[in-house]
């Protein structure tokens, strides 16, 4: 019995090591082909080398692969174009492999919707967008938290940002508080004023002290007045919602 919970374990093991493999493949970094072909061009083959599609900024047209994974090396025609539009949901895409997009100045539009390992990190690192990037959709993530949305605040110029079902999000109703009072142009959707919000007791106080958990620092929420704002502590670790 225990040999085959030993070889049950190993078979975990195993199973876990390449999926992790396979992610740091997929998001290696193109240093080759920037070299032969620009960063422009590496930029476009990374996206359609994980599955995604993308639009250069002087075309209407969207290039991705086939159902078959399959794609056309058109793109390579035009390597002073840069990409507008990247569609990168549901594919493997981590942190690291922002090193091959970085690049793009000029992106405007990003979609990782349901992309299973876009983290805090990985959000953290989208500051090198806060010029151009104007629409974002990190939608169905299961490991984003408050603190990766906190780091959203260097996108000054952002105009649209879907967190729709993010389960590491306990309260959505004070994160949008939150991210509205930090990004006051931006339109914020997916989380409802009226989701996970605190309660309070008959005498109108909170039933305890309301905290949300997040991998950077924790954001702290008072109760009582009208509208919240935004409030940092004098130590900068700490965010607080408190009344106005």
């Amino acid at each position: 019995m225990n040999q085959r919970f030993y070889d049950v374990e190993v078979f975990w093991r195993w199973s876990r090591w390449l999926k992790s493999r396979r992610v740091q493949r997929k998001n290696a970094y193109f240093g080759f082909t920037q070299k032969k072909f620009g960063v422009n061009i590496a930029a476009a083959y990374y996206v359609l080398h994980l599955g995604g599609s993308f639009r250069f900024t002087d075309q209407s047209e969207w290039v991705h692969a086939n159902s078959r994974g399959k794609f056309s090396y058109n793109f390579l025609n035009t390597p002073d174009s840069t990409i507008e539009e990247v569609d990168l949901s549901r594919t493997l895409i981590n942190h690291n492999g922002l090193d091959n997009i970085v690049s793009q100045k000029t992106l405007r539009s990003l979609s990782v919707q349901g992309c299973p390992n876009v983290d805090d990190w990985f959000l953290a690192r989208l500051h090198v967008f806060g010029e151009s990037l104007q629409e974002l959709d990190v939608s169905h993530c299961p490991r984003i938290t408050v603190g990766g949305l906190v780091a959203l605040q260097h996108l000054r110029k952002l105009r649209r940002l879907d967190v729709s079902s993010l389960v590491g999000v306990s309260s959505p109703s004070l994160v949008r508080i939150l991210l509205e009072e930090m990004l006051p142009l931006c339109e914020v959707t997916g989380a409802e004023y009226d989701q996970g919000f605190v309660q309070h007791d008959s005498m109108g106080q909170l039933k305890e002290d309301t905290w949300l958990e997040t991998r950077s620092f924790p954001v702290c929420i008072y109760p009582a007045g009208s509208e919240p704002r935004l409030a940092p502590s004098h130590s900068g670790e700490f965010l607080f919602l408190q009344a106005a």
